[in-house]
């Protein structure tokens, strides 16, 4: 069911094999994609800081098209896997990637 919803973004959206990265466990849209979603269907995103931190940040996207609004936050830790969600040193924009990605 999510490969042929993934599939059906694919073709809808004109998205290439570099939109998209095959882990072994799972299929994502990379941040290219995303970009292509939100101008195909006309997405307005602004962003509001909620922490920043040399290891941590959280970002609020607040997302709009039409009548439609939605609210969602991202964020990133620096670590490892085991206590992190990010091994980079660039954890804002990590966290807002990842805001972006949800609100899309």
């Amino acid at each position: 069911m999510k490969t042929e919803a993934l599939k059906e973004k694919y073709i809808k959206y004109n998205l290439t094999k570099d939109d998209v990265f095959k882990h072994q466990h799972y299929i994502i849209i990379t941040r290219s994609g995303i970009e292509k979603i939100q101008a195909w269907e006309g997405i307005g995103i602004t962003y509001e800081v909620i922490k920043c931190e040399k290891d941590f940040a959280v970002v609020k996207a607040q997302a709009s098209r039409s009548e439609t609004e939605i609210q969602t936050f991202g964020s990133a830790l620096k670590g490892d896997f085991k206590s992190g969600t990010t091994n980079s040193w660039y954890v804002m924009e990590m966290a807002e990637k990842r805001a972006m990605s949800r609100a899309v």
